[in-house]
């Protein structure tokens, strides 16, 4: 028998287009009373019975019977794992869900804020798909599924529909292995957990979509070593940036180039890109709070976003001589490229902006201008917006 104290975390829930974060989260501790028993074997494996004793629920959630099983039922919620940390572990949980479209699936390593975790979920109407499945780290309270996108982050799997199938994640270090009906060879292996968060709690959840998870079972493994596998740099990439404050993105105008007063004023945060050269701003800003109102109504792609943020983003280039670069970049969702206080070039890519079924995924060969460098220092300058889903860019300089 194991046995832990009772805590609450207390979580937000976050909706955007794609995906469900549970983020803000604050735990309140219980006197010695509030002590709860957990159903555990010789072999370490906590079994957590589908009831309020062992989950906090948040949003649509419930404990119901479904085919014949006492399950967790979320549909746009979240369910809590009481009072259990892990580092390393191996989590087993049975689902089926009747929806024809969803986003479900397991949070681990969530930390005592809820702003940072990891967070591995299914897409059943992608069933087959490139991007079935996908594992993004919740970074500052925001998913990043449009920068870490691609092998090790997304895939294809076929999810059954109204039928239990199995899923496991193993956890050891800095990696992370997907299993979905197959127990003999990973879905998804992910290389290089991004949050870098060593230990949390874990979490069921649904963005939308009736789903059901049975049997849940986790087993405390050794901790690995922390061993991370990030990817080489790309050649060209801008590596040192300043990040300027976060900006309600409707109050500045984001095609107006910064004055040198402003910019000799602002408070600007050094920053690296990380391999293979993005900028991950949710590091350094919190993520907005927002609803896209063009989600599920492309009419309504060009109104004003209330909720969403600005930043910019500032890189010297110093250059031997006058001439012209290609300047290659991608971005999460807006933005205007600046230099020496010219604007050069104005994108949207957010998700459904350019049409329904655009993603907005972060790439250096997503768009390029070519810059007018002159002998010496140059200001580039980016003024980038987001509406969710990531906040982010990579840019890249032909050397």
């Amino acid at each position: 028998m194991l046995i832990f104290k009772r805590a609450v975390v207390v979580l937000n829930l976050i909706f955007t287009p794609v995906c469900f974060v549970l983020t803000h989260a604050s735990i309140m501790a219980a006197d010695n009373s509030q002590v709860q028993n957990y159903t555990a074997d010789s072999s370490n494996i906590l079994a957590p019975a589908a009831d309020s004793l062992h989950w906090f629920l948040q949003g649509n959630a419930g404990f119901k019977e479904y085919q014949g099983r006492q399950c967790i039922f979320l549909d746009g919620g979240a369910a809590l794992l009481n009072d259990f940390e892990m580092r390393d572990a191996i989590i087993d949980v049975d689902v089926s869900t009747p929806a024809s479209r969803g986003f479900f699936g397991v949070q681990f390593r969530i930390d005592n804020t809820g702003a940072n975790a990891e967070y591995i979920y299914l897409r059943q109407q992608f069933s087959g798909q490139p991007d079935a499945m996908q594992y993004t780290p919740v970074i500052g309270g925001g998913l990043n599924w449009q920068i870490y996108n691609g092998p090790g982050f997304t895939g294809a799997v076929d999810i059954p529909h109204n039928e239990w199938f199995h899923m496991r994640i193993v956890i050891k270090g800095a990696q992370a292995y997907l299993y979905v009906t197959d127990m003999d060879n990973p879905a998804l292996v992910m290389n290089d957990l991004k949050s870098g968060v060593e230990r949390g709690y874990v979490a069921l959840a649904a963005l939308m979509g009736e789903v059901y998870f049975s049997d849940f079972r986790i087993k405390t493994t050794p901790d690995a070593d922390w061993v991370r596998n990030e990817p080489p740099m790309m050649p060209g990439i801008l590596t040192a940036w300043e990040l300027s404050p976060s900006y309600d993105a409707l109050s500045v105008n984001p095609e107006r180039p910064l004055a040198a007063a402003e910019t000799d004023t602002m408070q600007w945060q050094r920053v690296e890109a990380e391999a293979p050269g993005f900028v991950t701003i949710y590091r350094y800003r919190a993520a907005p709070r927002i609803r896209v109102t063009f989600a599920n109504d492309f009419s309504k792609r060009l109104e004003p976003q209330p909720g969403s943020k600005l930043v910019y983003a500032r890189c010297i280039i110093n250059s031997p001589s006058d001439g012209v670069k290609k300047f290659s970049f991608g971005y999460s969702d807006e933005v205007s490229v600046f230099l020496n206080g010219n604007i050069l070039f104005r994108g949207r890519s957010a998700q459904n902006f350019r049409d329904t079924r655009f993603l907005g995924i972060v790439d250096p060969e997503n768009d390029a201008v070519y810059l007018p460098l002159k002998k010496g220092k140059n200001e580039l300058i980016l003024a980038i917006t987001d509406l969710g889903g990531g906040w982010g860019y990579i840019c890249r300089l032909e050397e």
